[in-house]
This record gives structure tokens, C-alpha cells and sequence, in this order.
């Protein structure tokens, strides 16, 4: 697979990603970095560098953009019988279909990394942050070749001291199929609630809504915008009709949002006419593996398909975690409920949220919880203040296991000024059955 990562890589992120994975050679990280060139002064993706700062214009440039989809990248159907892995990411699903994932779905950290980049035009903090999180979490982070199941359960091998010894994963990671509550959760655009239908499987009913809220003809900037509504329902029909409903701080919060934000920002195709993207009815289908007429709709399971003639993200235009929680605040600020880490408490439409004050011993609160960085400090220290309790007998070692995500959080958080949390009071997701059913009580 040739390598192609957007020349604003920042000289930083081989600093960050040699000491959070020392099982990566350094050779094998300069390879991944070496579009990073002489521009990379400083970290272009800090939030106080003008890269993030100012508005860019957006260009064309249909051979820089343009997406492989034939001889290596050519579609290649999952053979689940052969144990291929696809799971309830469609972007995720479609880069395994292509080659630029494993076609087997069980992925190294650094080629999720490269897929993403590669792909989509996802910058590098972004890409980093959610496949280092997906690897600790989901797979194995002490692996020599860290990385994790796009689907369902997987060893992702060669492992410290071999496969399953008691010297570094104690148990068979579960993928991002098995990962509900810590990177997949409930309110999806187009898939189910865990407990009520799976997660896995994309629901017709809610394809069918989000192709009728997409509006055409419209720049994907736009086209995001105009999914609040759908956004806000799909919210809604998980109070009121699941009772295990949870909404945790990372995988609500901050990735639920992702199926309404990603699919304008990485599957609109970009062109002269809508150099920002425009995301077309047939592309949104080939992405979902839907095929059919409106109001006939056929899905196919693990079929998730790039379309021919794609073209990605500009350079320099990539989508990184500031332009995420710029999407998500766009819609939090019409609805505070998605800010809510809460859930229903037993039966359905008793949706009840935790106070970020009671939660977090005063360091945050919800009247300010979406001014200036509060929102990236408070979801980012939650993460790291409960990590070791979600991850309880996944690792022998549990403080190595997570270097590579406090490594990474630490750097995202740098410059911001966050107000330092030193404690959780875990006891408060304790009356939301979603919660505990998730952590097996």
C-alpha cells in the first residue's frame, strides 16, 4: 500500500507516538511522517497554532484528492466464513473492503492511522487520538503490533510474552462490536440500541430517516447542519424506548455525534463545484451498503463501499478534533441534552443526567460546560480518571496498557489551561441499569 499522509504532520507527533508505543520502530514512524517536510514547525494541530486558528480557504485539487477504488483498492466483499471482522463503523468497514485496512478487519493502530488519513483527509490528532483509544481499549495496546478488531472479538497478536500468557492481555479483546459504552454507544443514525436490536446491523427504518434529513444539492457544511433534527429525534426515540438507554461521557457525548458529523466531513465527495464536499443520496447508500429505491431499501451486511470516482479532504483541509467539537457544540447548544452524561433509569422516558459538579467534585459544572476548552477538559480527564476501572482484567500490566492513551490525552490537553480533576464519583452511573449491565453486574 503506498503511503500518503498530509504534508501539515507535525515533526511532534513522532515524539508522542515513539514513546507511546516503543514496540513501533523509529524508522517504521519516520516512514509513516515523512510527508511532514519543512512546514512542520511546532504542532500545526495544537489549539494555538493559526492552522486551527484561522479560516482556511478550501481548494481543489483533483489529483492530490482523488481516492483509489481500483487494482489494490479494488472492492472486496468480507468472507465472513474465512472470519473477516466488520463491524457498526461503515467508514471503518469500507476502508477494510478496499485494502486500505486489513481485509481481515483485525487492524494495527498505525495503519488505522494511515487508512483514515489516507482516505478521508482526517487529520493526524484526530486519527491518533481515536485509534490509540480503540487499541487500548478494544484490543491490545501491549501488543508488538498494538491495534484492534474493527468488528468483533479478536486476538490482534504477537503479544508481551506471547498470546494470552499472563504477561500481557489477559483475555480475547472485543473489538468495536463488543466495545458498547466505551467507544459505541446508543442514539446511532442509522444502527440500533445495543439492548434492544445489537449494534452491529444497520436498521432500515433509520437508514430511510437520515436519507430524507440529507438534503441535496447543498455543501456538506450545510448538510450537517440541517441533520439536527434528525439528530435530536434519533435522541429521542432512545429515551422512549429503551430502558437500558446510557449515555457515557466518551462514547455518547463525544463519538455518538460522530455518525451525524463524519459522513458530511469524510464521505462527501469534494469537487470544483463543492470544494468543501457535498455528500449525494447514492454516495450516503454506498457507504451504508444499502442499495434500492427510497422507501425500498436493501442493506448487505459488511458490503460498505467507497464510490468510484471519490475524492477526499483538500490538504490542509483536514478534520481534526477542534472541527469535531465545533460539530458537536453546533448541535449541543440547540439541545444540552447531548451534553448529558445520564441515561434512562430502568424504565423507558425517565432520562435523568448526572451534574457535572456532583460527578467531577466541582471542577466542572454544566452551565459552562460548553465554553472555551471545559468540554475537550472535561471528557478527556473522565477518560483518563476511569480508564482503569473499564479496563479490570483486560491487561496484566494496567499501567502499561494505558501509557499510550494518557500520553496522547496529555497532549491534547497541553496549552488548553484545564482545571485539574483529581477525583470522580463513579457511585452516581450506579442507578442506570444500561451502565451496569454493560460492566456484566
Amino acid at each position: 500500500m503506498k503511503l500518503f499522509i498530509p504534508a501539515i504532520v507535525s515533526a511532534c507527533f513522532l515524539t508522542l507516538q515513539v514513546s507511546a508505543f516503543p514496540h513501533l520502530s523509529p524508522q517504521a514512524l519516520q516512514d509513516l511522517l515523512k510527508r511532514g517536510g519543512p512546514g512542520a514547525k511546532g504542532c500545526p494541530f495544537g489549539h494555538d497554532s493559526a492552522h486551527q486558528k484561522e479560516k482556511r480557504a478550501v481548494g481543489f485539487d483533483p489529483v492530490a484528492q482523488r481516492v483509489s477504488t481500483t487494482g489494490f483498492h479494488a472492492f472486496v466483499p468480507p468472507n465472513f466464513a474465512a472470519g473477516d471482522k466488520r463491524g457498526p463503523c461503515p467508514g471503518l468497514n469500507a476502508l477494510a473492503n478496499h485494502g486500505y485496512l486489513p481485509h481481515n478487519g483485525i487492524a494495527p493502530m498505525k495503519t488505522v492511522i494511515q487508512a483514515v488519513t489516507e482516505a478521508y483527509g482526517m487529520a493526524l490528532d484526530l486519527a491518533t487520538f481515536l485509534a490509540v483509544y480503540g487499541t487500548v481499549f478494544d484490543g491490545d495496546s501491549l501488543s508488538l503490533t498494538p491495534g484492534y478488531s474493527i468488528g468483533g472479538p479478536a486476538y490482534v497478536g504477537p503479544s508481551v510474552g506471547g498470546a494470552l500468557s499472563g504477561l500481557g492481555i489477559l483475555r480475547t479483546p472485543s473489538g468495536l462490536s463488543g466495545s458498547h459504552n466505551n467507544y459505541e454507544a446508543d442514539t446511532s443514525a442509522a444502527r440500533g440500541d445495543f439492548y434492544i436490536v445489537g449494534n452491529d446491523l444497520l436498521q432500515i427504518e433509520y437508514f430511510q430517516q437520515y436519507y430524507d434529513a440529507l438534503l441535496e444539492n447543498t455543501p456538506a457544511p450545510q448538510q450537517y447542519s440541517a441533520l439536527f433534527k434528525f439528530r435530536q429525534s434519533r435522541f429521542d426515540n432512545s429515551i422512549s424506548t429503551n430502558p437500558y438507554f446510557f449515555f457515557p461521557q466518551f462514547a455518547g457525548v463525544l463519538v455518538a455525534p460522530a455518525g451525524y458529523a463524519f459522513p458530511p466531513a469524510f464521505m462527501s465527495n469534494k469537487s470544483a463545484q463543492y470544494p468543501s464536499g457535498y455528500l449525494s443520496k447514492e454516495n450516503l447508500k454506498s457507504f451504508f451498503a444499502v442499495s434500492g429505491q427510497s422507501g425500498a431499501f436493501t442493506y448487505r451486511a459488511g458490503y460498505e463501499r467507497i464510490p468510484d470516482n471519490f475524492y477526499k479532504r483538500a490538504i490542509g483541509d483536514d478534520y481534526g478534533i477542534v472541527n469535531f467539537v465545533l460539530d458537536l457544540l453546533q448541535f449541543a447548544n440547540q439541545d444540552r441534552r447531548l451534553l448529558s452524561v445520564g441515561g434512562n433509569t430502568g424504565t423507558t422516558n425517565s432520562f435523568t443526567g448526572i451534574d457535572p459538579a456532583a460527578l467531577t467534585n466541582g471542577v466542572f459544572n454544566g452551565a459552562t460546560l460548553a465554553d472555551g476548552n471545559n468540554l475537550q477538559c472535561f471528557i478527556f480527564q473522565l477518560i483518563q480518571a476511569e480508564a482503569p476501572g473499564l479496563l479490570t482484567g483486560l491487561y496484566s500490566d494496567l499501567t502499561k496498557a494505558l501509557q499510550p492513551l494518557v500520553d496522547n490525552i496529555n497532549t491534547n490537553l497541553k496549552g488548553l489551561g484545564c482545571p485539574q480533576l483529581m477525583d470522580v464519583d463513579e457511585s452516581l452511573y450506579e442507578k442506570y441499569p444500561g451502565y451496569m449491565k454493560a460492566k456484566g453486574v
